[in-house]
């Protein structure tokens, strides 16, 4: 469900609330909008992030996790935390640990 390479990233900058797609893939340097795109529609499909559009022109569309996603943000902030404590070497100016 979170193995995908971008996935852990996504759910990290939806931890912040909602943000929209131009916002994410601003702070997702280097993800292809198709790659983000296809990550988030498989966590809306997993019932991990929530879409909302918004009936405006141009449409507004805004993303955030769902009580199933915020769900995940310990396991998260325990990887981080792993890594910090084992990793260190390896996890010098690594994004998730951002």
């Amino acid at each position: 469900m979170i193995c995908g390479k971008w996935t852990i990233l996504v759910i990290r900058d939806l931890a912040v609330g909602r943000t929209r797609f131009c916002e994410l893939e601003r702070s997702l340097a280097g993800i292809s909008p198709r790659t983000l795109s296809l990550r988030l529609r498989a966590l809306e499909e997993e019932g991990i992030v929530a879409r909302d559009t918004y009936p405006e022109v141009p449409p507004r569309v805004e993303y955030s996790l769902t009580e199933k996603g915020e769900a995940l943000l310990p396991l998260i902030d325990g990887m981080r935390a792993y890594g910090k404590e084992w990793l260190p070497d390896r996890c010098a100016g690594a994004a998730v640990a951002a």
